[in-house]
């Protein structure tokens, strides 16, 4: 779900919001059973445990994959996932009733909302489930194009359960390598009027690779007044799958595209909360470090830190600190990119890695402003020059600090390939574009995620 910038999911808002009131009514109504209403607590006061509770609650939601419409493809496993969520807000609240029981609903109070908000929630994803599918519903869309980009997009569509859309067919330019099935190419640009109309379409992706000369105008502007939306298809494949697509990326794409352009405000406010936070974060975790400094020591020979050159904001090269996780005779010669399940990592070292303890001295980085909690991961020199010659705007990420997370490393496994590193340049770019602090605080909620539950990068 994406509530970060204007690519919003509808369904996924919808979802999230009735969710909102189904458990903070289930709350009010369990307190309202159980008098707690009628005790010395003020009303307002039992009203702010309560939103605390809901707020926890679908927190648990939210690490159990219900608010990710396309993990959850039956009723079966919707239940499983509900039951697990609930599970955990209770134990989560049981906790934080020992440690703060000033704070938290009462246990009677609690189970009593719990069994009704799991009955209700479950009664309502069904519901929202069954009216999803209506086709009436959806939106339907017509693709220019039958070319890669096109079947990229037409692949998206298909797959993707956050936005409404179904896939009437393509309209066929005779572009190279074409290997969309006959029946689903509906006609050429000169049939376009006829399938806006006969196919009732709503929205038309232009999916042309070469557009010069190529591009039906008169046809699309028609479409365009009569109502029906026409974009670019690297417009609609970011809002689908939350990166930007690169491969036919046209540098005016850029230029004039919505985004980029993180203001001064939001750049000292990001500043700020880095410097707060890594102080606050470093004083916190000092006996870790002390403990998985000992732990290196002890498993392996060689010094617990190391500094290793990367490239930062503006192409400027700074040393960054890590705890090592690899044997200390791990690279000699030319650099080599880690692997996942790499046979250098050491047995203290990959527990490190999983855990992402061996990026705790990189908050000194954040500290002297080389680094930020949030942005692209920091590449080797070597690296950039090479991935740069392959990768269209591959330097465009260095137009913000690195991270100790980002986008990308939560969204994409461990990659060792030019593939991998042009995936996480598309989630990079799309970061960079829709900058903002409520983005930053939802990468590190799954930074969470990530580390709890071993998704996304290593």
């Amino acid at each position: 779900m994406q509530v970060f910038n204007r690519n919003v999911s509808i369904r996924g808002l919808t979802v999230f919001g009735f969710e909102i009131v189904l458990i903070s009514g289930s709350m009010t109504l369990a307190a309202s059973l159980h008098g707690a209403f009628t005790t010395t607590d003020a009303p307002a006061v039992m009203l702010s445990k309560i939103v605390l509770v809901t707020a926890l609650c679908q927190l648990c939601f939210y690490y159990n994959d219900l608010y990710d419409l396309t993990v959850v493809h039956s009723n079966r496993e919707l239940v499983v996932r509900l039951l697990q969520a609930a599970g955990a807000a209770a134990i989560v609240l049981a906790f934080a009733g020992v440690m703060f029981p000033t704070l938290i609903l009462d246990p009677g109070t609690f189970v009593t909302a719990l069994g009704v908000f799991v009955v209700a929630v479950l009664t309502w994803r069904i519901t929202f489930n069954h009216l999803a599918r209506d086709p009436h519903l959806e939106e339907r869309v017509l693709i220019v194009g039958t070319g890669k980009t096109a079947r990229v997009l037409a692949q998206q569509i298909g797959t993707n359960q956050d936005f409404a859309y179904r896939l009437v067919g393509f309209v066929d330019e005779r572009e190279k390598a074409t290997y969309v099935r006959h029946h689903d190419i509906l006609g050429t640009a000169n049939d376009i009027d006829r399938i806006v109309a006969n196919r009732h379409v709503d929205r038309i992706v232009v999916g042309l690779s070469d557009r010069r000369g190529r591009l039906p105008i008169e046809a699309l502007l028609r479409a365009k007044m009569s109502g029906v939306r026409v974009e670019d298809a690297t417009t609609t494949y970011e809002r689908l799958t939350g990166k930007i697509l690169i491969d036919d990326l046209k540098p005016s794409w850029l230029i004039f595209s919505d985004g980029f352009r993180a203001s001064r405000l939001t750049r000292f406010v990001k500043r700020m909360l880095d410097l707060s936070f890594s102080i606050i974060l470093a004083i916190c975790t000092s006996p870790l470090m002390l403990l998985t400094a000992i732990a290196i020591k002890l498993d392996s020979h060689g010094p617990a830190l190391y500094s290793q050159e990367r490239v930062g904001e503006d192409g400027r090269v700074f040393k960054i600190y890590k705890f090592r996780s690899m044997r200390s005779d791990a690279e000699t010669g030319t650099p080599v990119w880690a692997r996942d399940k790499d046979d250098r990592i050491t047995r203290v070292g990959r527990f490190i890695r999983q855990t992402r303890f061996d990026e705790l001295p990189q908050l000194w980085n954040v500290m002297r402003g080389d680094m930020s909690f949030v942005g692209p991961r920091p590449e080797r020199p070597f690296f950039v020059e090479q991935l740069a010659r392959e990768i269209p705007f591959y330097l465009q990420r260095h137009a913000v600090r690195p991270g100790l997370t980002g986008w990308a490393q939560v969204k994409y496994q461990y990659g060792s390939t030019v593939e991998d590193a042009m995936e996480k340049l598309r989630y990079d770019l799309y970061y960079i574009k829709h900058l903002s602090v409520f983005f930053d605080l939802t990468i590190v909620l799954d930074t969470v995620k990530v580390i709890l539950f071993g998704k996304g990068a290593k």
